[in-house]
Parts: structure tokens; sequence; C-alpha cells
């Protein structure tokens, strides 16, 4: 027999039951918490009402869940099952959320109360899923889970899939065309919790997390905290107003967010007087952090380590590095961690150092694949090597510096350039809170529509105004002339993405050039 730790659901959980089973493992809102040894009963009361509900091994379960608790048990229990977890995002429209389970080929369905209208809805169109599972009490014409659990034994089960049996299937952002389910293994999921294992964490280190871990937050954030045996705390809202809340309460350690979210939280005077003395690691990524910005930090909070990490759903955090103390360049997301590797590529796929070129990822931690896409996985898939379509470039010491996608730069002059050069710039001016640079058509469509001029947006910070003309001004003495804006708006605010988080998502340019284009002089 497989030996249960190639499990993984018993490898980040159980083992740790059976190590530490008095330390606390989980607390809920500030109102509920777990033991490792209670945690693991818990999901084990959970897996054995699942069987009961008709659900064994190797079945595919959408997985529609918000409520971070009934996340965090129910990816465990059918991890531990060995079922396959489709990890749906609960912030999609009802159309994506039918064509994405049918695609996946799910014959079971579980679902908490807040996204009853939209199974509701999704129900009649998908005939393929023969069981239907609610979680948090009963629902119509669904199994209560709640009810089968509370008779259900606490009983180690014996697990149901190892290694490189697929646990889940994890969705790209979907900016075109339905999102591709990426698969993962319990062995490359393992692979991806040990990234605590390379940051500085001790006995009471504290993971505060928000409800964005469905999908690929689950294993980035849930698993690696409970592999280390830390302490995490799950809350629904993890926007700055929360956070200023939880951080102290809790005595939050560790955080895992994107630049925009401390850009929110400084922009404000809400955080002054707030004890946020117990963060001492920030991993940063998703989006370029300017050297502003990292200032602003360190002022606020200045014995927390700031760490820049890069990876995509497909081989997440691949590389990460410090940047705060002069470890790692800023700019840079830092070199691969301990058992991954990154590399640059020419176009013709040969390894260049100190050029631009595609970004490589490879590692245990990657993807096994596209669920049902072989061909669109082989033109990633090359050698061994993930190449997703990023730019970047690789120093002599491994550090990795992403460019960004090539569709995101910005032609101008006859010379590339990315946003995040023109962004950097800008929130280095005094009262610049946030900045978004997009390029938009210098010409009519058809006639040299490739050149681009460069329109700034930038918002202003608490209690200060913003002279457009002046900005214009400033930047046109620190940056070259193909970066300099042609056009410069200022905004209340910038779009970003939603989640659940709460707080800002990433950046969207694409609503930038929407929203403020039709003001750029002719």
């Amino acid at each position: 027999m497989p030996s249960p730790y190639g499990n993984y659901a018993y490898a980040i959980l159980t083992s740790n039951a059976l190590r530490t089973p008095d330390a606390v493992a989980l607390t809920y809102c500030g109102e509920r918490g777990f033991t490792y040894d209670g945690l693991n009963r818990a999901v084990n009361r959970r897996v054995h009402a699942l069987r009961e509900a008709g659900v064994g091994p190797g079945t595919r379960v959408a997985a529609l869940l918000n409520e971070t608790l009934h996340v965090a048990e129910m990816y465990l229990a059918q991890a531990k099952l060995g079922a396959v977890t489709a990890a749906l995002n609960p912030y999609w429209p009802v159309e994506t959320l039918r064509a994405v389970v049918e695609r996946s080929g799910c014959a079971a369905f579980v679902y908490d109360s807040t996204v009853e209208d939209a199974v509701a809805r999704i129900r009649p169109g998908l005939p393929g899923v023969t069981t239907w599972i609610k979680v948090g009490g009963p629902g119509a014409d669904a199994v209560d889970l709640d009810a089968l659990t509370a008779a259900a034994s606490e009983e180690e089960p014996e697990p149901g899939a190892f290694g490189d049996d697929p646990l889940a299937l994890y969705y790209t952002s979907g900016t075109t065309g339905l999102p591709k389910a990426v698969v993962h293994t319990h062995a490359g999921a393992l692979a991806t919790a040990q990234i605590w294992l390379d940051v500085p964490r001790g006995p009471g280190s504290v993971l505060g997390t928000g409800a964005i871990i469905w999908g690929i937050g689950f294993p980035a954030l849930v698993g690696p905290a409970l592999y280390a045996g830390m302490r995490l705390v799950l809350e629904q809202d993890w926007g700055p107003a929360n956070f200023l809340r939880v951080v102290p309460r809790e005595r939050v350690t560790h955080v895992s967010q994107i630049p925009s979210f401390y850009a929110a939280l400084l922009g404000s005077d809400d955080h002054v007087g707030v004890d946020l003395s117990s963060l001492r690691v920030i991993m940063l990524g998703g989006e370029p952090l300017p050297g502003a910005l990292l200032a602003r930090m360190k002022e606020r909070l200045p014995d927390a380590g700031v760490y820049c990490y890069y990876g995509q759903t497909e081989a997440p955090y691949t590389c990460f590095g410090r940047v705060d103390d002069g470890s790692t360049p800023l700019g840079s997301s830092g070199v691969a961690r301990t058992s991954c590797a990154v590399r640059i590529t020419d176009p013709a796929g040969r390894r260049v150092v100190g050029r631009a070129g595609e970004i490589n990822l490879a590692g245990p931690h990657r993807m096994a694949g596209y669920d049902g896409l072989p061909e669109r996985t082989a033109e990633v898939l090359r050698d061994g090597w993930y190449v997703g379509g990023d730019l970047g470039m690789l120093d002599e010491h491994g550090n990795l510096t992403v460019l960004g996608r090539r569709e995101d730069a910005i032609l101008k002059s006859g010379a590339w350039s990315q946003p995040a050069a023109v962004e950097e710039a800008a929130m280095a001016l005094d009262g610049v809170a946030e900045a978004g640079a997009v390029g938009v058509p210098a010409h009519e469509e058809g006639r040299e529509a490739a050149e681009q001029r460069i329109l700034l947006a930038v918002t202003p910070r608490a209690g200060q105004s913003l002279d457009p003309e002046k900005i214009a001004a400033a930047l046109a003495e620190t940056l070259p002339p193909h970066q300099r804006p042609d056009h410069v708006v200022v905004a209340a605010e910038l779009p970003h993405t939603q989640d659940a988080s709460g707080g800002p998502g990433k950046l969207l340019r694409r609503a930038i050039r929407d929203a403020y284009q039709h003001v750029m002089p002719a």
C-alpha cells in the first residue's frame, strides 16, 4: 500500500495532528478555534459523510464555497478521500460557472448557503451532476452534509489518492474564453506547500488570510501554513479595514498579498495608531512593487521583512526574495526556491542570462497539464519546463526580473516599455497614492496603429490634491522621452479586479484605457 503521507491532506494535516495535537491549527473570524487534532477529526467526519453521500476516490466534485471554514474543511476532506476538487470561483458569472462545471466532467457539486441563488440558476443546465451536496444547513433537493457529518465517525479514514494522482482543478483567470482547468497532483501541491520552509518563521508564527482561498489560493496559503505547523487565521474579509482589526487581535505575523493592498492601506490615515508590530513577513506578488511604496511600507512596518515572489497558477510560488534589506534587488522576484528552477530562453529556446526572453519554470510544484486540452498543454510544457508567455531577465546570481507580457508593453517613439516603469516614477512624487499607465493608439486604426501614446492615471493620498500638469512636468524631468506620459488624469480611485478579499484586486489597466482615452487631446 502507498504511504499515507503521499496524500496531500494526510501530509499537511494528519501528520501535525500526530506531531503537535494540542497546537492551535486554525481560528475562524475570532469566533471558533481548532487544534490540529480537532481539525483533523472534523475533516475525518467530513470524509465519512462524503462517502455516505456517494462521493469516492476519483469523483470530480465541483466546489462552490465562499465561507472560508467550509473551504478549508471540504478541500481537505475531498483531498483525503481522493476525490478531485474542481475549485470554482464564486465571483464568476453564472454562465461561466455552468460551462466550467460541464467541461470539467463533475459528477458531484458541493456548495454553501452564500451561493444558493447561483446554484439554483445553473443546476437545470447540468444534467451530468448527479449528486448535489449542501454544507451549512439543509438545501432544496440536496444532501444535507452537516446532518451526515454529525453522525459520522472521527476515525482516520484510509486515504484514497496519493503522489501523482490528481488532487484538484484550479482555474486560470480566463481573460479570454473559458478559464482553463489546471491539473495539480497530490505530490505537486505538497511541493507548493513547502514555501514557508524557506521563509523565516518560529513557533508562534501566524498566517492571516481572507476569503480568497478558493482556487490556487488554497494550496498557496492554507496548505503551506498547515504544513509548516503555523496557526492559520481565516477571515471572510481581508480588506484594509478588517486587516487593521485582525492583525492586532490575532497577532498575525505572516501575510501574502498584492502591492495594491498596501497602496490602499497606506493611502489613508486609518492605519495611524493601530498596532501592526506583530507583522514579520509580507509576501507580495501579482504586480510590480514600486520603490516609493516599499519606502512607505518600511516607514510604517519597520520590523516586517518584505518579500517579492513570482509564480502562476500553473507553477505557484516558484521564485521569491527579500527586497527590503538589499539581499534581492528591488524590481526582482528573487531566485528559484528550494527544488524549483527558472530560466530565460531566447526565441530559439536557448538559455540566456542578462537578456530579455521567455520565463521558463520547472519543479515538482508544476502543473500536470490543462484538463482536456492536450494541444494547449503541449504548447506550454516543453521538455519539463512551463513556458506561459511572460517575459523576464535573469542576472548572474539567478535573480528573476519579470518584465510582463508583450501585450501589456507600451510602444512609443519606436521603443518598448513596461507600464511599471512609468507607474513607479509617478508614485515617487509627493501626494501620489497609486498610478496606472497604459498605451493608447497614437494614430487612427489602420494607420501606424502600433505606435502609442502614454495615458497616466493617478490617485491622491488622503488629504492631498494633485495637479496633472505639474505631474507631467515632474515626470518629464525624470523619465526618458519614450516613457513620458502624454496625458495625465487625476482620479478618485483606479479600477481593480473584484474578489472576496474586501481589498483591491489587481490593477485593471485595460479599464483605465477604456475610461479615459477619450479625454486625451487629438
